[in-house]
């Protein structure tokens, strides 16, 4: 996950700190941890675009979570404005997604 220049990079660390806080309800893990959070592109005019999946389609909290990242994003300083999409396209996998420590908590090795 990179940010689109290099000027942007500590309005990309704030925004991706704001969302890692972000837990998934079900699970209790950060969406980021668990590799939900696909891209953060940060425009040198303060615009977040924000590509994330769910753990499912059919997630029951899904709208609550694209909502919660929205907020995150916009509440950094500097941001004008988010837009979070939401893909299936690769589908989550959480062998390969999320990290070792959040593996480990979902019994994964």
């Amino acid at each position: 996950m990179e940010s689109s220049g290099a000027p942007q990079k500590p309005l990309y660390d704030q925004i991706f700190a704001e969302i890692a806080k972000i837990e998934d309800p079900e699970l209790g893990i950060s969406i980021t941890e668990l590799g939900l959070i696909y891209d953060v592109q940060v425009t040198a005019d303060g615009k977040v675009d924000v590509v994330m999946t769910f753990t499912s389609m059919a997630c029951p909290v899904g709208p609550q979570l694209k909502a919660q990242v929205h907020a995150a994003a916009t509440r950094v300083e500097g941001v004008s404005d988010a837009n979070v999409e939401v893909v299936f396209n690769p589908p989550w996998d959480p062998h390969e997604m999320a990290s070792e420590d959040a593996r480990m908590y979902l019994g994964i090795v």
